[in-house]
């Protein structure tokens, strides 16, 4: 009698898992068999972001704290090494931000545009490339 109460939960398990996978596959959006009308559609709230508590969702968190704090980081190497004027701007050379900055992470293009989208920092141009761009100003606007 045991051996069939095991094989009814082995069994029991395997629907319940099964059931939940299909319904789950409806709103994958990379499943053939997704249900159209769950869809979310461009404008809907939720569209382009992961589903709520999802390990993507966290994922995101983790990588945009991550960021945050590597932009700190660069404004604060920045009022370390930077000269400061009259008026209390700090401003620094890419050349000289680039050589102090590449030790802490190689990112440091990348994480200066991210600041410059904050409104932190400011300097000429779209991008900066080392050695071209050593000599442009970058400003420190906190």
């Amino acid at each position: 009698m045991s051996v069939v109460n095991s094989v009814k939960g082995l069994k029991d398990s395997w629907q319940k898992w099964s059931s939940d996978h299909r319904e789950y596959q409806k709103h994958n959006p990379f499943s053939d068999g997704r249900d159209v009308a769950t869809r979310i559609r461009k404008g809907q709230a939720g569209y382009g972001r992961p589903q709520e508590g999802s390990k993507t969702e966290q994922r995101g968190f983790d990588a945009h704290s991550h960021i945050g704090r590597e932009v700190k980081e660069l404004c604060d190497v920045i009022q370390d090494i930077g000269e400061r004027s009259k008026d209390g701007t700090v401003t620094v050379e890419f050349g000289r931000l680039f050589e102090c900055y590449v030790s802490i992470s190689n990112k440091v293009v990348g994480v200066l545009l991210r600041a410059r989208r904050q409104g932190l920092v400011h300097f000429e141009g779209e991008m900066l490339w080392q050695g071209r761009d050593d000599g442009v100003l970058i400003t420190l606007l906190r």
